[in-house]
């Protein structure tokens, strides 16, 4: 019994990445129409997580890069946990001509510049180590506001506070409209969680087998989402 529930299973499965293949297929020749014309207004930000056995495949993340660019996203977070993207940012770069780190770009128009993809990279130290960096200057910043005026009352700090200081420390990024996931985990692998309050989060399998056809679907389904914000 079973074997035949585990052969049923893995006919079903096998059918299925079958029938994966061949949408995404039809949706890269064209000839679903209903994903020909994105809407990316919603998609103001994207971040990608990638897992640390695959970031080291630096060809296939250009190649990710590519299709975003063609498909009309500019803004891209680049997150893995090691920081193994962080380390070939200049690679990434160098084959992306119209790329710039959005660290460095104008402050006034990182999400205005609608001429260059913005590209940002993030690791696991722009997590929990950014938090304790940033709790450290709000903790700072309180001593030598108390001992210059001499008040000792409680100060009490808010999440506007934690903003301004993680990005002070470099890490206030903007909050991602939308994370796909490459690897073999279903998670965001550590992305900052503070950045992913309302973000939609979708598993994209291997970046090995990653389909243009795929990428699509998934960013059109998000264009599709009513997305409710609570008070």
């Amino acid at each position: 019994l079973w074997c035949i529930l585990h052969f049923i299973i893995s006919i079903w499965c096998f059918l299925f990445e079958i029938a994966r293949v061949v949408e995404s297929y039809l949706i890269s020749s064209g000839l679903l129409k209903s994903y020909k014309a994105l809407d990316l207004g919603k998609l103001n930000y994207l971040a990608i997580v990638v897992g640390s056995e695959e970031a080291y495949q630096t060809a296939k993340v250009i190649e990710l890069l590519e299709w975003l660019e063609a498909i009309g996203v500019k803004h891209v977070c680049l997150y893995d946990m090691e920081g193994v993207l962080k380390k070939s940012r200049e690679a990434i770069l160098e084959k992306m001509n119209n790329a710039i780190v959005f660290q460095e770009a104008d402050e006034r128009n990182k999400l205005l510049d609608q001429q260059h993809m913005t590209l940002e990279f993030a690791s696991y130290s722009d997590g929990k180590e950014a938090v304790a960096k940033a709790a450290n200057l709000l903790f700072a910043q309180y001593l030598k506001s108390a001992n210059s005026s001499g008040d000792q009352e409680e100060r009490i700090f808010t999440e506007l506070h934690m903003t301004e200081s993680l990005r002070a420390v470099g890490s206030g990024g903007p909050e991602p409209d939308l994370l796909l996931v490459y690897g073999p985990a279903r998670c965001h692998l550590g992305f900052p969680a503070w950045r992913i309050r309302y973000t939609e989060i979708i598993h994209m399998g291997s970046l090995k087998s990653m389909r243009y056809g795929s990428l699509i679907k998934s960013i059109y389904k998000f264009t599709m989402v009513r997305q409710n914000y609570g008070k």
